[in-house]
């Protein structure tokens, strides 16, 4: 039986794609991968280890007979810009030796790309699934070039590798990173402990944004997908909801009345202002049936309900 590898297995994605796949396959059919200590609260297989040593990689993958690997591990938009050269490494150089070793062993890959492929020439509304792609964050760029990457093995290698743009993505079960729409996680932390928030980005900065449950269904749809239905092998459009921050803020008083928020935009708002306001989907819902089920009041609800009960039990 060959069985799943997930890297990043820790993160936003990762936590949820794992708890997701838990529910359709036995705990000895998944591997975790994480560069920090195990924790092991899957209860599924796990390793330790960097996505930048091959061998090790490799020998996960020989070890417990891998067919599918859904590469996550990552630096995220703000960290990539504080150490471009380690996101260039982790992002882009890691990708190039999972693809090398799905050539070798008839790997079927994920891997992730984002909004951040677009850049400030690029069509703000509606952007479509094929246009210009001139991102100016690092994070962007390594996006772009992993996306070449990946239709590359498939022209070259035959690898059946998918992708998804996603958007921000919001969910409460890991702890918010330094991505630029990490805001939207941060923001009912600030609602819930204090009742306040300082956003770091303008009020009106509207972005495409994501449920964490619509995105992890979405991934593990496409990747059921026979491949005769996948046309995109750079990486689909992937949109849910879209909204500036103070549609949210509006939202969560309806849960926290008395819910103040303030703004102070810092460097993450250039960021934000080089990336599309909504996104053109159409592909991805045409060729494997992609469709969203959360909305803001939707999405809102359950994550202030959500992150509410998660902090009392602490």
């Amino acid at each position: 039986m060959k069985k799943i590898l997930v890297t990043g297995a820790y993160g936003l994605v990762g936590t949820d794609l794992v708890l997701a796949l838990r529910k359709k396959c036995k705990k000895n059919e998944i591997v975790t991968l994480s560069h920090s200590t195990i924790h092991n609260q899957f209860d599924v297989i796990s390793e330790k280890g960097d996505v930048r040593d091959e061998k090790n990689l490799e020998k996960i993958i020989k070890k417990h007979h891998i067919g599918t690997v859904y590469h996550l591990a990552g630096l995220l938009s703000v960290a990539s810009e504080k150490s471009p050269n380690l996101a260039w490494e982790i992002n882009l150089g890691s990708l190039k030796k999972v693809l090398d070793l799905a050539v070798k062993y008839k790997l079927k890959v994920f891997w992730p790309s984002s909004i951040a492929a677009f850049g400030p020439t690029t069509k703000k509304n509606n952007t479509p699934q094929h246009t210009v792609l001139e991102p100016t964050t690092m994070y962007g760029v390594n996006k772009v070039a992993g996306e070449l990457l990946c239709q590359y093995y498939f022209i070259k290698y035959q690898v059946d590798v998918r992708s998804l743009r996603y958007p921000g993505l919001i969910g409460y079960k890991t702890p918010p990173g330094d991505g630029t729409t990490e805001y939207s996680v941060h923001i009912f932390y600030g609602a819930i402990s204090d009742n306040k928030y300082t956003c770091f980005l303008k009020k009106d900065t509207r972005l495409p944004m994501m449920y964490i449950d619509d995105a992890i269904n979405g991934t593990i749809k496409l990747m059921g997908a026979s491949s005769e239905r996948i046309s995109i092998r750079t990486s689909y459009n992937f949109g849910a909801i879209n909204f500036s921050p103070e549609e949210l803020v509006e939202q969560i008083k309806k849960l926290s009345p008395g819910f103040k928020c303030d703004y102070k935009p810092d460097q993450r708002q250039k960021i934000a202002d080089s990336w599309p306001k909504s996104i053109d989907d159409s592909q991805a819902r045409r060729d494997w049936g992609w469709s969203h089920q959360y909305d803001l009041k939707k999405m809102t609800k359950i994550m202030f309900n959500g992150l509410k009960l998660k902090i009392s039990n602490k």
